[in-house]
């Protein structure tokens, strides 16, 4: 089966050597185009390393990316990471469609930020969709999912890396073989079941102190690593990552203590050691070696 493989990053990267190194026909390569030339894309760059045609339009919706997209003749779209919109004229052209793999069980979490939401909102458990996309977002039908277990001290981090990336690897190379073998299913998404949530960006890391203990843990879990949970003192902003909860009680929002490994922050029902941090546009330090001391107060809880 000719297959084209439409991608980014490191996930891109890691599909696309997992096909060539089981002998499948990857014929060409879409990728981010403007490739910092210091940087280069991990998946552009493999696909460069074997020999791969890569081909980076600035958008789907012309034309002549169409054109040059048949003249490939995929029998096959596979779409691994892809964040940009891309038309049904596009997908619908392999002789077998195209499949996306996605970061949640729809249809639940739909949207950009699929890994971080499950765990900011308490859940125990999330995984991950290989589904036939359509013009929706993130709303077409499902041909595989996986489950993985949200521990207590995951981040998106460690969700995405320990479990998600290496079992979306393999779900995608699951489902290559299924449609080759000509029994790919199609459920179709039950929308009474649907949610959606935006970017998990700076505006949804704000910390407030008076929100409990747990969910002020989860928001750190949850945007750790990007973009960081985040909180304002006097001296600035700091983002917040490694933590753990702490037994501690005090003044929501300040520091009442310090310790060998951190500095712990009260909650309005308890508080968090915090692990590490980043003050400002510093790096990040552990929170024991930071200027925080006790007394300081974030806002704006």
């Amino acid at each position: 089966m000719r297959i084209v493989l439409n991608g980014q990053q490191a996930f891109g990267q890691a599909v696309l050597e997992a096909l060539i190194e089981r002998g499948d026909d990857v014929v060409a390569v879409y990728c981010e185009p403007n490739d910092n030339p210091n940087r280069p894309d991990p998946l552009h760059q493999s696909a460069r390393d074997n020999g791969i045609q890569v081909l980076q339009p600035k958008n789907f919706k012309s034309e002549q990316v169409l054109s040059e997209f048949k003249s490939l003749k995929p029998d096959l779209g596979v779409m691994a990471y892809v964040t940009r919109i891309v038309p049904a004229s596009f997908l619908n052209a392999p002789v077998h469609g195209t499949i996306q793999y996605h970061p949640s069980l729809l249809p639940a979490h739909r949207g950009p930020s699929s890994m971080n939401w499950p765990i900011i909102q308490g859940e125990e458990e999330t995984g991950l969709t290989i589904f036939w996309p359509d013009e929706g977002l993130d709303t077409g039908p499902i041909l595989m999912q996986k489950k993985v277990t949200i521990e207590s001290d995951d981040t998106l981090g460690s969700l995405y890396f320990n479990k998600l990336y290496p079992l979306g690897v393999e779900a995608l190379l699951e489902s290559i073989d299924l449609v080759k073998k000509g029994n790919a299913p199609r459920v179709f998404q039950d929308e009474s079941k649907a949610s959606y949530e935006s970017w998990c960006n700076d505006d949804a890391a704000v910390i407030d102190w008076t929100q409990s203990t747990m969910n002020i843990y989860n928001l750190i879990r949850g945007c750790n690593p990007q973009p960081g949970s985040w909180a304002e003192h006097t001296e600035g902003i700091v983002r917040f990552y490694d933590a753990k909860i702490a037994a501690m009680k005090g003044e929501a929002g300040s520091i009442i203590a310090t310790t060998s490994e951190g500095i712990v922050v009260a909650t309005v029902d308890g508080s968090i050691e915090i692990l590490r941090l980043r003050e400002n546009n510093g790096p990040k330090i552990r929170a024991g070696e930071s200027s925080l001391g006790v007394g300081t107060h974030f806002g704006p809880g």
